[in-house]
């Protein structure tokens, strides 16, 4: 028996249903729980939208809920973000400093998505993969080398994060391109095989998310402000709020895990979610 419920045909993301708190409030826990932890908040998003009967939540709530994730992350770890600044800042007045290795590490773990996802949108496949059969196997598979590289040999702390460790982690995130993949999940993954602490390991990951997270939201302000439409701006505000709250406890909770658990449990919830996936969408 097919279990799917089917949604309106909305036509256009600018096009969507009224949404309710309740509706507002559920985007809000899966965006911030699942924006930083390595088990796709795509899947999550594919399984709501298939089995229930929540619309498509639209480009203004979109926009909302990763401003809200990324003033999480920025607050959590600000004393880091503080020196990614100054080493930016350093570098563009041809300054140095101990800030410049970790600021030019964020730079080059960027570039290869910026270039990959470009090359994506270029090829016209991007929607092809937002198939629920793409985003459950996805889920599945990349659960396994992110169960492997956690039990690699530690011997680096994020202090010795250099160019060659960013573009090797940078490299992987393309993978992130695929629905399901995780961008936690293989950014986390390279650089527990790289030797980075779980701990550590987790806190460069949710920092390369900053200026990945930055440009998503800016392209769909963007697309929202091309098309005209100011949108629901209350429900937006709302969703940005709880979303920041609730990422900014995530995140806290996660890297306190990190310190004392293994990613196993995010291994086998992972294919319990692309196994879900596969049963009821």
């Amino acid at each position: 028996m097919n279990r799917k419920k089917q949604l309106p045909e909305t036509g256009n993301r600018h096009n969507v249903w009224p949404m309710t708190l309740e509706n507002i409030f559920i985007l809000a826990v899966i965006q911030g729980i699942t924006e930083f932890l390595p088990i796709s908040s795509s899947g999550h998003l594919s399984l709501l939208h298939n089995v229930t009967s929540y619309p498509d939540q639209g480009v203004m709530i979109d926009v909302a809920l990763h401003a809200g994730t990324l003033l999480a992350v920025l607050a959590y770890f600000r004393a880091d973000v503080a020196t990614v600044l100054i080493g930016v800042w350093n570098i563009i007045r041809g300054k140095d400093g101990t800030e410049n290795k970790l600021a030019w590490a964020m730079v080059i773990a960027t570039v290869p998505i910026l270039i990959g996802g470009g090359l994506l949108l270029a090829s016209g496949y991007a929607d092809v993969l937002r198939s629920a059969q793409v985003i459950a196997w996805a889920s599945i598979i990349f659960a396994i080398p992110l169960y492997l590289c956690d039990r690699c040999v530690i011997d680096k702390t994020i202090a010795d994060v250099d160019g060659r460790f960013a573009l090797w982690v940078g490299l992987s995130q393309i993978l992130a391109l695929i629905p399901g993949a995780s961008r936690s999940g293989v950014t986390m993954t390279a650089a527990r095989a790289l030797g980075l602490s779980r701990e550590d390991a987790a806190r460069f990951s949710m920092l390369m998310a900053c200026p990945v997270i930055f440009l998503f939201a800016l392209a769909g302000f963007y697309d929202l402000m091309s098309a005209e439409d100011p949108g629901r701006l209350q429900d937006g505000l709302i969703a940005g709020g709880l979303a920041a709250i609730i990422a900014f406890v995530s995140i806290h909770l996660f890297i306190k895990l990190t310190k004392r658990l293994s990613f196993l449990p995010f291994v086998i919830y992972r294919i319990g979610l692309g196994t879900a996936i596969l049963l009821f969408v």
